[in-house]
């Protein structure tokens, strides 16, 4: 169920990459002389950019099983659904947070650093420029954080981020041939999709938070425990 949310997530956000991420994906230094060297470069490019997302998936799996330990999964599960709504309701609030001064300085390296590497035609260099690209500034990549963070699980943090990459290589991998063949209004329809989505995955985080005993909505944190407590404690006959 969650892969599949992490999928549909990275396939609806796709056409937000497009305006977002396409200028990149569409001047990558890849090998023109034919249809099958414009697609393995751009696989090379994208392979990149989802092995960052595996990481980020698996650093953030990491902290939230942290916080399941500890207890505080429920919370962080409420807190991180609020933070969403509050970023999809009031967007200004993520530009303001990019303006932290070290961000805009670890921002411009990455940037600078990209455009150098735009200078060598070599596959090694599309994939360390996939590999930069994943580390940009993007809406979409937090909220997939988020989620992964809220997994308490290391595995199904990076498998979250794997799925969220996934989604997203349809369309970057079709960008170069059919860009002009994608209607603004078929764009503008996507776009409009993507929030009532995110607003979706916010409330699932908020329902999952309270334990209101909904099996795979809202499951009851203490209902399996209290079953093998039962089973345990069973006097013998």
């Amino acid at each position: 169920m969650f892969l599949l949310a992490a999928i549909s997530l990275g396939f609806l956000g796709s056409f937000h990459c497009i305006g977002m991420c396409g200028p990149i994906a569409m001047t990558i230094p890849v090998k023109r002389t034919s249809h099958f060297s414009i697609i393995s470069g751009s696989l090379i490019y994208n392979t990149g950019r989802i092995v960052t997302y595996a990481c980020l998936g698996l650093l953030f799996g990491i902290l939230g099983k942290g916080f399941m330990l500890a207890g505080w999964q429920s919370f962080l599960s409420i807190i991180l659904g609020i933070c969403i709504l509050f970023l999809l309701f009031i967007p200004n609030l993520s530009v303001i947070s990019l303006k932290v001064g070290f961000l805009v300085s670890f921002i411009g390296k990455l940037k600078s650093k990209i455009r150098i590497l735009f200078g060598i035609h070599t596959n090694r260099s599309l994939f360390i420029i996939g590999l930069l690209n994943g580390l940009l500034p993007c809406g979409l990549v937090y909220l997939g954080i988020i989620a992964a963070l809220s997994t308490g699980d290391t595995f199904k943090g990076a498998l979250f981020m794997i799925g969220f990459g996934l989604g997203t290589l349809p369309a970057m991998l079709s960008i170069t041939f059919i860009r002009d063949y994608i209607g603004i209004r078929f764009r503008n329809g996507v776009r409009r999709m993507v929030p009532v989505f995110v607003a979706m995955m916010a409330v699932m985080l908020i329902l999952r938070g309270m334990n209101l005993g909904i099996p795979y909505v809202s499951p009851s944190a203490t209902s399996n425990a209290g079953v093998k407590c039962h089973m345990c404690c069973k006097p013998a006959k």
